[in-house]
C-alpha cells in the first residue's frame, strides 16, 4: 500500500507542476537597445502565456538570444487540485535560454516544505515553439523534459509535449491546447486546455501593471490509488482505478508590475478538482503565488 501511494503520490507531484508550468512561467528575451515601453511588453506578453508569443515579439523586435531568471513562490501545494493533507508551501527557481529560430532551453528545481528530500527534483527542458501563417495568429509548441528525482524515483523520468494556440490579432485573449506524454518506468498521458485575457490596470513610461485571468482544464490518463474500507475487515486498504477523465479546473488571478528589465507578479489560484472513480467531497481549494524575474541581454 504505501508504493501505491507514494506512486500516485509521484505522479501528483508531475501532474502539478507541469500544470504550475503552464500557469506560472516566465520568459524574456535579449533586445537592442531598447526602449523601456518594448522591454514592458517583451515582459507583459510572456506572463502567464509560456509558449504564446516567443516567437512573434522576436520576430518584430528582431533580438537574438536572452537568459531569463526567475523564482516563483506557492503558499500551498495541490496535486491535480487534490489536497494531500499537509500543508506546505513549495517554490521553484527556473533559468531558460530563448532563441530567435523558436529553440529554448531550461533548468528548473522544485522544493517542498516538508517532503523528505525537500528537494524533489531537477529538470532539463529542450523546446521548440513556431507561427504558422503569415498572420501569426496559429502557433506550434513542442518539447522534451528529464525529470532528475532526489530520491530516486524512476515512475516518470520523461516528457514529451506538443501545444497548439490561437489568439486574436491585439493579443488580449486566446486559447491553448497542450498535450504531454510521460513515461519511465510506466506512463500516463495528460492534456491541458487553457484560455487568457489581458486587462490593462496602468501604463506609465517607467512601469505597467496588468490583469491576466486564466483557466486550466487538466485531463489526464492515471492509475489513482484510492483508500477504502474493506467491508469483510473492516480496516482501510487501497484500491487502483485506471482512469482517463477531467482531474481538476484551475482558475489563474494574476496581476503583474514591468519595469524595465524586472517584472513582479502575484496572483491568486482556484482550484476545482473533479471526482473521479470513488472519490468524494473534493473542495475546492486556493493558494498565492508570487514571482520575480529579472531578464538579460546576451546580444546589441
Amino acid at each position: 500500500m504505501k508504493n501505491t501511494a507514494y506512486r500516485i503520490l509521484t505522479f501528483f507531484r508531475i501532474t502539478g507542476l507541469l500544470l504550475f508550468l503552464v500557469a506560472t512561467s516566465f520568459f524574456s528575451y535579449a533586445q537592442v537597445t531598447p526602449a523601456d515601453d518594448e522591454i514592458d511588453m517583451l515582459l507583459d506578453e510572456l506572463f502567464f502565456n509560456e509558449d504564446q508569443m516567443i516567437d512573434d515579439i522576436l520576430a518584430s523586435l528582431n533580438r537574438y538570444d536572452f537568459i531569463y531568471t526567475s523564482i516563483t513562490f506557492n503558499s500551498n501545494s495541490y496535486f491535480s487540485g487534490r489536497d494531500s493533507g499537509i500543508d506546505q508551501f513549495n517554490f521553484y527557481p527556473q533559468a531558460s535560454y530563448y532563441h530567435s529560430s523558436g529553440f529554448n532551453f531550461s533548468i528548473s528545481g522544485l522544493y517542498y516544505e516538508t517532503f523528505d528530500p525537500n528537494w524533489d527534483f531537477t529538470s532539463l527542458s529542450l523546446g521548440y515553439n513556431q507561427y504558422l501563417g503569415k498572420k501569426k495568429l496559429l502557433y506550434l509548441s513542442t518539447g522534451y523534459t528529464r525529470y532528475f528525482y532526489s530520491d530516486g524515483s524512476d515512475i516518470f523520468t520523461n516528457a514529451v509535449d506538443l501545444g497548439l494556440g490561437i489568439q486574436n490579432k491585439k493579443r488580449t485573449i486566446g486559447s491553448t491546447l497542450s498535450a504531454t506524454y510521460l513515461f519511465g518506468t510506466d506512463n500516463a498521458l495528460q492534456l491541458i486546455s487553457s484560455t487568457y485575457g489581458k486587462i490593462n490596470l496602468a501604463k506609465k513610461k517607467t512601469f505597467s501593471i496588468k490583469f491576466k485571468p486564466r483557466i486550466n482544464f487538466l485531463i489526464a490518463q492515471q492509475t489513482m490509488a484510492l483508500e477504502e474500507l474493506n467491508s469483510q475487515t473492516q480496516e482501510a486498504e487501497y484500491i487502483n482505478y485506471d482512469v482517463f477523465d477531467l482531474l481538476n479546473v484551475q482558475l489563474n488571478l494574476p496581476i503583474t508590475f514591468v519595469s524595465k528589465s524586472f517584472n513582479l507578479d502575484v496572483g491568486y489560484t482556484i482550484n476545482f478538482p473533479n471526482a473521479v472513480a470513488t472519490e468524494t467531497d473534493l473542495k475546492s481549494n486556493g493558494f498565492f503565488t508570487i514571482n520575480m524575474g529579472y531578464m538579460l541581454s546576451l546580444k546589441k
